[in-house]
């Protein structure tokens, strides 16, 4: 069902029009301004707009233009009682599908609606193969049985609103499928809103998931919109939904059930229109099992299973990422050796595809022949001592045997773990040049959090140090 809004301040306006769409079918809102109108289309899923010329507070024609700047795929109807030619060539300059004159016409009415949404629609289907194509094409490389069979699951479920639960290890390329399935469906114009439930602080993620009012809490200084509304109309990613609390799971639950949500700190309850896709590298019925998974957000998030294969058992797809990824690194001319080729197909690929692209960048930066064989392709993955300093640091052999900081066997646990974590951090600083944002980001932590670690591990930052 299209939703139409009506910015009018005349009551007997919004009234007409508002019995006449409803009858044909159509969900009305109304407001008796602009800002109030403009404030509307933030939390709704608007398909249509009717606009008058002269509003109280803003104008029309700034209205108009404020629209299409923010929403540039929603059409305009402009309509005034005191319209001329000059009004109305502005008003299709700057973006309106077209200009209707008071009193207004019923069959002109009805037809510009239908002709409006239909225009929408047909741009709409237009973006959507356009995505799924290049989706499709060129994302999700591979020509192995399991990757086939992901690329079919995508293609059948995307076309649906179906809940859809996306599995797999660390690095597979979940939200890549995830949003695969966003730009092969009907909402592939609107929002994709992705939450990753392990980089947010328990005491933080309701906050995040349904925003807040304004002193909800001790730093709520406004009010802020959630990623339920965020993602109104489009799709709600729940990336590694298996580490949410029991509490929070509860509150998805409540939502997806009754479509509706509720800030923290409010009263007043919001429809929420989305489609949620959820993912995690966890044995979720098993997490049922053990009491740390609600069921019931099971049953229902598992609509439809998706299962990405890790790299491993996909080994002929790996030559073709690895060319694919130096492509668009901008050095697809790096041939291979026959050596290099087996070794890429018994690797046991720990870091899945995430750990290919780490190794197509470190060809880019540090390889300059032609041709990679076996021994040059071992020492680029397996060995990474630019990286630390002049000393080996950690790596894994071809055998998957794990090599540590010295002496981490002979420590208690907190002190092997700490001593992990600082090298695990330095690494991955030295990869991102040193810059705090672009580290956080990769490895999913809160930019504050890893300023903390670095204080606590008195990390010495090298290179940009803290800005993109």
């Amino acid at each position: 069902m299209a939703a139409i809004l009506i910015i009018d301040d005349e009551a007997g306006i919004r009234q007409a029009l508002a019995s006449i769409l409803e009858d044909e079918g159509y969900r009305v809102l109304a407001a008796e301004d602009a800002i109030l109108g403009l404030e509307i289309l933030g939390r709704e899923a608007v398909d249509l707009v009717f606009l008058d010329v002269l509003l109280p507070k803003l104008g029309g024609m700034e209205a108009l233009e404020r629209i299409r700047t923010e929403r540039p795929e929603l059409e305009v109807v402009v309509i005034s009682g005191h319209a001329n030619i000059d009004m109305a060539v502005r008003a299709v300059k700057l973006g309106a599908f077209d200009f209707l004159e008071k009193p207004l016409s019923l069959d002109k009415v009805l037809t510009l609606c239908r002709n409006a949404l239909e225009i929408q629609k047909l741009r709409k289907e237009n973006l959507n193969l356009r995505r799924n194509r290049a989706s499709l094409k060129d994302e999700i490389i591979g020509t192995s049985p399991g990757i086939e069979k992901v690329r079919a699951l995508i293609r059948q479920a995307a076309v649906s609103d179906a809940r859809i639960l996306i599995g797999g290890e660390n690095g597979t390329g979940k939200e890549l499928v995830a949003r695969a399935i966003h730009n092969g469906s009907s909402r592939a114009g609107r929002a994709f809103v992705e939450v990753n439930c392990a980089a947010i602080p328990e005491t933080l993620i309701e906050s995040e998931l349904f925003g807040h009012e304004k002193v909800a809490f001790t730093d709520a200084v406004s009010t802020r919109k959630g990623r339920f509304e965020l993602a109104r109309g489009g799709t709600l990613f729940l990336d590694e939904i298996g580490d949410m609390s029991l509490s929070a799971q509860a509150k998805v639950l409540r939502a997806i059930q009754e479509q509706k949500i509720e800030r923290l700190g409010g009263e007043k309850t919001i429809d929420t229109d989305v489609r949620i896709l959820a993912a995690s590298n966890k044995d979720l019925a098993k997490e049922c099992e053990l009491g740390r998974f609600r069921q019931d957000l099971f049953f229902r998030l598992n609509v439809i299973p998706i299962h990405i294969p890790p790299l491993r058992e996909r080994p002929e797809d790996t030559p073709l990422l690895l060319r694919h990824f130096l492509k668009d690194l901008g050095d697809g001319t790096v041939e291979f050796g026959e050596g290099a080729l087996n070794f890429l197909a018994s690797y046991s690929w720990p870091g899945n595809i995430r750990e290919l692209r780490n190794l197509a960048e470190r060809i880019a930066v540090m390889y300059t022949g032609a041709c990679i064989g076996e021994k040059e392709l071992r020492d680029l993955l397996l060995k990474t001592p630019e990286l630390f300093g002049g000393g080996e640091g950690p790596r894994e052999t071809a055998a998957g045997e794990n090599t540590f900081p010295p002496g981490i066997f002979e420590m208690k646990y907190n002190e092997a773990k700490e001593a992990f974590e600082k090298v695990y951090l330095e690494f991955q600083l030295s990869r991102n040049r040193g810059i705090i944002t672009r580290t956080a980001e990769a490895i999913g932590v809160y930019p504050s959090n890893l300023h903390a670690k670095i204080r606590k591990f008195n990390i010495a930052l090298n290179g940009a140090g803290g800005k993109d």
